[in-house]
C-alpha cells in the first residue's frame, strides 16, 4: 500500500489552520472607520447557480479570485472577498416541477418503464460482471438508470447526486433547493481555504426579502428614468417551456442572440410548373433571407441547395412560402403561420426540383423574370435555405454565377438551361469608394478567387459588406445618392409595406434549453432595456474608455466593444421560474441575468440586514425588518437621498 504519511501530515496542517481561521475569522472585513486613507480592495466572483454542487470549473475560477485577494491583503489593503448564491431563473423550478410530474405519473419512489431498445439479457449483463469489474458495472448501471425510453428522468439525476429515495421528494419544492445546495457550496469553498467573508452571503429570489426589495428598487428606479420599455421584441424562445430562454436556462448556446434578417418574397411566376400543381390556388413565393435589403435592385437570380430539403408552408390564408422547415418554425413563433407556433406544410420539395423556377424579384431594376439556380455552399441551418443573388455586391453570388457561365458541364449536371444563366450580368446598384460600382467582382479579382468553393469567399464577403455599409452610395431606386447606411432601413420598410418582405429572426447559433429542445426566436411581449440608445450607450463607452483592464487588455477591451455593438435591447422579463416580480407588472418576473447587474453593491449591507443568514431569517445585525427596506431606504443607503427613512434607528 502506498505510504500517505506526508500527504496526511500536510492535510492535518491544513485542517488545523482552517480551524484557527474559523475561530479568529480574519476574512470578515468591515469598512474602515474614520481613516479614509486606508486603501480598500474587493474581488467579486460571479455567484454560482444553486441547481447542484460546485464543480471543478468553479474551483478553478474561485482560486484566481482567492489568490488575488490574498495578494492584495499582503499589500496592506482592507481586502474583501464576498460570495453569494444565485437561484433566479427557470432551471431549479423546471427540475422541481419535472420531479413532481414523475412522482405523480410513476409513483414515489417512481418505477420507470424500461428502455424499448433494451432486451432482458442486456439489462442483466452488467450484473453478471459486477464482481469481475465493479467500476464498469457502476457505470453501466448509471447509464441504464438515467435513461428510459430515450428520456432522462429527474429522479435518476438526483440519485446520481447521491441522494436517497427518502430525500429526493423534498426537491419537488423549488425552495428546498435553495436551502440544500448553498450550505454544500459553503463547505466546499471553506475546505478550499478561500478567504471569504461569509457574513455577506445571500440567496436571490423572494426567499430573501431584503435582496428582493433591492432588485425591485433597482427596476423601479430604471422605470422612473424611462429605461424600461414594453413591446413585442425578438427573443430566443424555448417552445417546450413556452417562454424566453435566457443564458442561465440553456444547456448550450450561451451568449447567442437573435440574428435579424429581411425575408424577400420572390413570387413564383404563373402558371406554376407541375411541381407546384397542388398549390395552383395559392400565392407562392420563395423566401430568401438577406441582411442587405438595399441590394435587391441588383437581383439576377435566386439560389437553392440542390440536395436541400424544402417545404411549402402556408403562412396566411392563401399565401405560401418555400423555405427550410427550421426557418418556418421560427416564422411560426413570429406571427407568420395560420396558428401561432405551428407550421402547416403543404408540400415537401427537394432543392433540385426548384431549379429553373421563374420568379418575379421585388425591386429588381433590369430583369423582369429571374430563375432559381443551384448553389452548393448554402447552409440549411442558416437563414431560410433560399438565397437571393446580387452578383454586383456579393462575392459568393458573383463567383457562383461565373462558375455556371464558364462551365457547361456544371449546368448540364443540374439541368440548368443556358437561357437561365447566360443573359444575366451583374447590375451596378451601389458606388463604393475605391471599388466602383461592381465591388464584388473587384474584390474577387484582387483576392484571386476562382471558385464558389474557395474558402476566401467568406473573407471577401466581410470586406464587401463592410465597404458597402460604411462607404456605399445608392445608384438605383427611390433613394439614389443616399448612403447605404441611411437607405437600408427605408428600403426594408418599403418592402414590408408592399407585402414583398417580412422581418425575420433566428438564433445566431444553435441554442438548446435545459429542457432539451432546440430554441427558436419568437416575437414576444417583453419588458426590455434599450441598452443601445444614444446617451446610455455613450456613457457605457466612456466608462469602458476609463476602465483599467488586466491580463490580455486588448482582447478584453475588444470583447467589451463588440458586446456594446450588439447589445441593443435586452429582455428583462419572463413568466416562469424563480425570481423577483416586475414591481409594476407582477405577471412578469425579472429574468435571471437582469437581477444580477448590480448585486455587488448589495454585499456592502447584506451582513447588516441579514445577520449572517443567507435569506434574512437569522438574528439581525440591525433592528430593520424587511418591510422597512423600501425605496427610501435604498436611496439613503446608496447616497441618492440624505434623509434617514422614517422608522429606522437614528444611528443607522
Amino acid at each position: 500500500m502506498k505510504d500517505t504519511a506526508r500527504r496526511d501530515f500536510l492535510r492535518q496542517i491544513e485542517k488545523n489552520v482552517q480551524h484557527e481561521w474559523a475561530e479568529q475569522r480574519p476574512w470578515e472585513v468591515d469598512a474602515p472607520e474614520g481613516d479614509a486613507a486606508v486603501e480598500k480592495f474587493m474581488v467579486v466572483f460571479p455567484y454560482p447557480y444553486m441547481n447542484g454542487c460546485l464543480h471543478l470549473g468553479h474551483s478553478f475560477t474561485i482560486s484566481k479570485a482567492d489568490f488575488t485577494i490574498a495578494f492584495q491583503r499582503h499589500l496592506g489593503k482592507k481586502a474583501l472577498f464576498p460570495f453569494a448564491y444565485h437561484a433566479t431563473g427557470m432551471p431549479i423550478k423546471a427540475c422541481a416541477d419535472k420531479l413532481k410530474r414523475e412522482m405523480e405519473e410513476f409513483g414515489n419512489p417512481p418505477v420507470f418503464p424500461l428502455p424499448k431498445e433494451e432486451s432482458e439479457p442486456q439489462v442483466q449483463e452488467p450484473a453478471k460482471k459486477a464482481q469481475e469489474d465493479p467500476l464498469k458495472f457502476r457505470s453501466a448501471k448509471t447509464k441504464l438508470a438515467s435513461k428510459s425510453g430515450g428520456e432522462t428522468y429527474q429522479w435518476n439525476i438526483m440519485k446520481q447526486l447521491g441522494l436517497s429515495d427518502e430525500d429526493i421528494p423534498k426537491f419537488a419544492d423549488a425552495d428546498y433547493w435553495l436551502k440544500f445546495f448553498p450550505p454544500l457550496a459553503k463547505d466546499d469553498i471553506t475546505a478550499m481555504g478561500c478567504k471569504i467573508d461569509h457574513r455577506r452571503s445571500f440567496i436571490t429570489t423572494p426567499v430573501n426579502p431584503y435582496y428582493d426589495s433591492f432588485v425591485q428598487w433597482q427596476y423601479r428606479k430604471l422605470n422612473s428614468l424611462g429605461f424600461c420599455k414594453f413591446g413585442k421584441r425578438f427573443v430566443v424562445w424555448s417552445p417546450l417551456d413556452d417562454q424566453p430562454c435566457a443564458d442561465h436556462d440553456r444547456a448550450s448556446g450561451e451568449g447567442v442572440c437573435p440574428q435579424e434578417y429581411t425575408i424577400i418574397k420572390l413570387a413564383v411566376k404563373k402558371p406554376y410548373p407541375p411541381v407546384f400543381e397542388a398549390l395552383k390556388d395559392k400565392n407562392v413565393s420563395l423566401a430568401a433571407a438577406t441582411l442587405r435589403p438595399e441590394t435587391m435592385y441588383g437581383q439576377t437570380n435566386c439560389w437553392v441547395l440542390p440536395d436541400g430539403k424544402y417545404g411549402a408552408f402556408e403562412i396566411s390564408d392563401g399565401e405560401v412560402i418555400v423555405c427550410a422547415e427550421r426557418a418556418a418554425k421560427n416564422l411560426a413563433y413570429q406571427g407568420h403561420s395560420l396558428e401561432y407556433g405551428k407550421v402547416k406544410c403543404l408540400l415537401e420539395i427537394k432543392g433540385r426540383d426548384l431549379i429553373g423556377l421563374p420568379l418575379i424579384a421585388p425591386l429588381a431594376t433590369k430583369y423582369e423574370v429571374v430563375y432559381t439556380l443551384p448553389m452548393l455552399t448554402i447552409l440549411m441551418d442558416k437563414g431560410t435555405g433560399v438565397v437571393t443573388s446580387v452578383p454586383s455586391d456579393s462575392p459568393a453570388d458573383w463567383r457562383t454565377l461565373q462558375d455556371l457561365k464558364e462551365k457547361p458541364e456544371l449546368r448540364n449536371k443540374f439541368g440548368v438551361l443556358d437561357e437561365w444563366v447566360l443573359p444575366f450580368e451583374a447590375v451596378p446598384i451601389l458606388e463604393v469608394e475605391g471599388y466602383g460600382s461592381l465591388c464584388a467582382q473587384k474584390v474577387c479579382e484582387e483576392m484571386k478567387i476562382k471558385s464558389q468553393n474557395d474558402p476566401e469567399l467568406e473573407e471577401a464577403k466581410n470586406v464587401c459588406y463592410k465597404l458597402g455599409f460604411n462607404k456605399g452610395v445608392m445608384l438605383a431606386g427611390a433613394y439614389t445618392n443616399e448612403s447605404v447606411n441611411s437607405a437600408r432601413p427605408k428600403i426594408c420598410d418599403d418592402l414590408i409595406r408592399a407585402n414583398q418582405a417580412l422581418k425575420y429572426a433566428e438564433p445566431s447559433d444553435e441554442v438548446v434549453s435545459r429542457s432539451g429542445d432546440v430554441c427558436v426566436v419568437a416575437l414576444s411581449d417583453q419588458w426590455y432595456l434599450p441598452y443601445g440608445e444614444g446617451e446610455w450607450l455613450e456613457k457605457a463607452k466612456l466608462a469602458l474608455e476609463n476602465m483599467k483592464i488586466y491580463g490580455d487588455a486588448k482582447a478584453t477591451r475588444k470583447a467589451f466593444e463588440e458586446a456594446l455593438d450588439w447589445l441593443h435591447e435586452w429582455a428583462i422579463s419572463r413568466t416562469y421560474g424563480l425570481g423577483t416580480r416586475i414591481p409594476w407588472d407582477d405577471q412578469f418576473l425579472v429574468e435571471s441575468l437582469s437581477d444580477s447587474t448590480i448585486y455587488m453593491a448589495y454585499y456592502t449591507v447584506a451582513h447588516l440586514l441579514q445577520g449572517g443568514s443567507i435569506d434574512g431569517s437569522g438574528v439581525k445585525g440591525l433592528p430593520i425588518a424587511p418591510e422597512q427596506v423600501n425605496d427610501s431606504f435604498w436611496d439613503f443607503v446608496f447616497g441618492l437621498s440624505g434623509d434617514i427613512p422614517e422608522g429606522l434607528p437614528v444611528d443607522f
